[in-house]
């Protein structure tokens, strides 16, 4: 008779699960709001603009984590949900930004010539 030990199957440890989770678009989001609130002082379509890129990145990272269909949604490595988050702020601020600067007339829409 053999005294073999019973199979286990390996269970998910927290720090495997940190592994698969990239914070990579943090830096960048925060770069793109940088660059947004200092070009609002030429032209405040800029700073809508990059508002706009960044809540089409935060929808589309957002997708790479819920959406079955999409093809990135099998992607060994996914954005986690506070760089998602992080991305959305940054939309949010660029369009408090703008409407902020339109709402007081502190920003030409078209830049000075």
């Amino acid at each position: 008779m053999s005294v073999a030990r019973p199979y286990r199957s390996r269970t998910v440890r927290p720090v495997d699960l940190e592994s698969r989770r990239s914070n990579a678009a943090i830096p960048v989001a925060v770069g793109v709001v940088l660059v947004g609130l200092y070009l609002a002082s030429y032209t405040i379509l800029v700073t809508a603009l990059l508002g706009l890129v960044l809540l089409v990145s935060s929808g589309s990272l957002l997708s790479t984590r819920l959406n079955p269909l999409s093809p990135t949604f099998y992607l060994t490595k996914k954005p986690s949900f506070l760089a998602i988050g992080v991305v959305f702020l940054g939309a949010v601020i660029l369009f408090g930004a703008t409407y902020y600067l339109w709402l007081h007339h502190l920003g030409a829409v078209v830049p000075h010539a």
